[in-house]
């Protein structure tokens, strides 16, 4: 074990788990700090991965059983950091964690749901089903337990509390300050999605056939609200046409003037869903440029080799929808051919880009004019796509560094005290 003041993570995401991990198994105490009530981040609502399409359970799995049997990782569910003063090898930190209201003592035996007389849109599947009031995040959550969202219940509701046979649900729990000594802290606190509703014209929030790529891994997911079944949101119909629209807010100044990296990758992963699940279904992607540099360059030879995925160069203008039937026409430029498309569509799935979850990081960590973390004063340390918009593998590597850089700053403080 290494001398010195823990480490501080914020983010229980791919990234964070990955830095609060490594920093642990290199003899680090670590608190790892997550504001949903489990860990995962968005890597947990994924279908597949790219290149190799495998899924991200067993990655999830892998570290989740590290994590269960390292006991210098502390982690805080619910919770955010609110303050932070001091420098490199001597930070006092001050982290608010909300009650969950459901104790270690739940088994998941779900009496308290079927109990739960409400209802709240499932957060875990961007809203597309529903859960009650007391829910299980997931099925791979972690912490293993039940969490009550108490805003949602009815006035003086008990349901809950009194169908538990363990006595696990506690409803009387109160937040809680926690102040900690640390020696650095990384930042790890993720991203999401920009909101499509922004973009004029082109149908998010007004068809429901218009779908962001983060919905369609959802659709597409074993435990996702249709059973792994890619279906139109309208009427519940396999589309026959799926078009995706490349930097759908991305690289453009009134929205995401930077690339996001990653959708690129992400729509031609989809595409191979969609052509997996309807061998007569046709794809067509339309795109500024195809970005998939160094390794991705074979995924997308493989993709575009299949004579059903269409690739079209061009901006799309607008996107119309017959409100009878729910069919949608894409009206986009050719730029190759030099001619203006109107293309039929069951389906039009957005690739949104990538924005940085840095608001509430302190003022020392400081943020570049998109609002991604770069390196502060010595002992903070961004990782993940609050640094810069990364695939999954590349957010673990760069983790990683952040954790053997935070590990120097420990080294230190064990050193002066």
């Amino acid at each position: 074990m290494i001398a010195g003041k823990p480490i501080l993570v914020l983010g229980g995401g791919i990234a964070g788990m990955t830095a609060a991990l490594e920093a642990a198994e290199a003899g680090c105490e670590v608190v790892l700090v997550e504001k949903a009530p489990y860990l995962g981040g968005r890597v947990a609502k994924m279908n597949l991965y790219f290149p190799k399409l495998c899924p991200p359970s067993c990655g999830l799995e892998i570290n989740l059983k590290r994590l269960r049997a390292n006991p210098r990782i502390q982690v805080l569910t619910q919770a955010e950091l609110i303050e932070l003063s001091g420098s490199a090898g001597d930070f006092t930190a001050t982290v608010k964690v909300a009650p969950r209201y459901v104790t270690a003592a739940c088994t998941r035996c779900g009496f308290c749901a079927e109990a739960c007389p409400a209802e709240r849109p499932d957060e875990f599947n961007y809203g597309l089903s529903k859960t009650k009031a007391v829910y299980l995040p997931h099925a791979m959550a972690w912490p293993e337990r039940y969490v009550v969202e108490r805003p949602l219940c009815p006035p003086g509701c008990a349901a809950c509390a009194q169908a538990c046979p363990y006595g696990a649900v506690d409803l009387h729990q109160q937040e809680e300050r926690r102040t900690f000594q640390v020696a650095a802290v990384i930042a790890a606190t993720g991203w999401a999605p920009y909101n499509a509703a922004r973009i004029e014209g082109l149908g998010y929030g007004e068809s429901k056939n218009v779908v962001t790529n983060l919905v369609l891994e959802r659709l597409a997911a074993p435990n996702g609200p249709t059973g792994g079944k890619i279906l139109r949101p309208s009427d519940g119909r396999a589309p026959r046409l799926v078009a995706f629209v490349q930097c759908a807010g991305s690289r453009d100044e009134n929205h995401l003037p930077y690339c996001s990296g990653v959708c690129c990758a992400a729509s031609l992963k989809q595409a191979a869903y969609v052509r997996s699940q309807y061998p007569d279904a046709r794809v067509v992607v339309f795109y500024i440029d195809i970005r998939t540099s160094g390794r991705l360059e074979d995924f997308y030879s493989r993709i575009a080799a299949d004579t059903n995925v269409q690739f079209i160069k061009g901006k799309v203008a607008h996107i119309d929808e017959d409100p009878a039937t729910g069919d949608l026409v894409v009206h986009a430029e050719d730029i190759l051919r030099g001619k203006q498309l109107a293309l039929h569509a069951d389906l039009v799935v957005l690739a949104t880009g990538i924005v940085p979850q840095t608001q509430g990081l302190p003022a020392a960590f400081p943020v570049d004019e998109y609002r991604f973390a770069g390196n502060g004063k010595a002992g903070l340390y961004p990782a993940g796509c609050a640094h810069r918009p990364e695939e999954v593998s590349a957010s673990v590597q760069e983790a990683t560094g952040a954790a053997l850089k935070a590990l120097h700053c420990v080294v230190r403080s064990a050193h002066h005290g």
